[in-house]
């Protein structure tokens, strides 16, 4: 579902008011509705740091230039969408400039973590959402049950499953699950 452009404006407006509460987690504007989000538990944070290690220690041979990063909003305004993906893969001279978020058209790959409590948002919604927006790649990794997703080719055609221990290949890269950890 597409959201009017003045919607989107309004509901953006909303969503840029909202106080940055110190553990308040994240702000995401999908379906015409502002959505918050709790802050993830730090084992979700470990897997975004360990998958970023991997992918940053590989970009500068597969893509001089980029990053693997997380905390920054994707924005698609033509669609309605803000999202803030646990990670993504873009040109660090992206960061270069005054917009407040990406656009879809900057970023190679999304990563998402499943929380304990908002899974389908992970494996239905944003499957859609990113594939609409055109993302090439996206990843997705779940700490509830060891395993994963990655998600490839125009409009996500391609599904690869994974489970945890798994050498992966995403795009050019190659990840080492191994080093990621179930939620106790």
């Amino acid at each position: 579902m597409s959201v009017d452009p003045a919607t989107f404006a309004r509901l953006r407006e909303i969503a840029d008011q909202l106080p940055q509460v110190p553990g308040g987690g994240k702000i995401e504007i999908a379906n015409g509705t502002v959505v918050m989000m709790t802050s993830p538990v730090k084992r979700h944070e470990l897997a975004v740091v360990r998958i970023a290690q991997q992918l940053n220690a590989q970009l500068p041979q597969s893509h001089p230039g980029y990053l693997a990063h997380g905390g920054a909003d994707l924005v698609d305004p033509s669609l309605g969408r803000l999202r803030n993906p646990d990670l993504m893969v873009f040109p660090e001279a992206a960061l270069d400039d005054e917009a407040a978020a990406f656009l879809p058209s900057q970023v190679l790959l999304v990563v998402e973590i499943v929380s304990k409590s908002n899974a389908e948002t992970d494996y239905h919604a944003k499957v859609r959402d990113y594939a609409a927006m055109g993302i090439p790649l996206y990843l997705l990794v779940d700490p509830r049950l060891g395993t994963g997703i990655i998600h490839a080719e125009p409009g996500y055609t391609r599904r690869t499953d994974f489970a945890f221990g798994d050498v992966i290949t995403v795009g050019p890269w190659t990840l080492d699950t191994g080093v990621l950890r179930t939620y106790s």
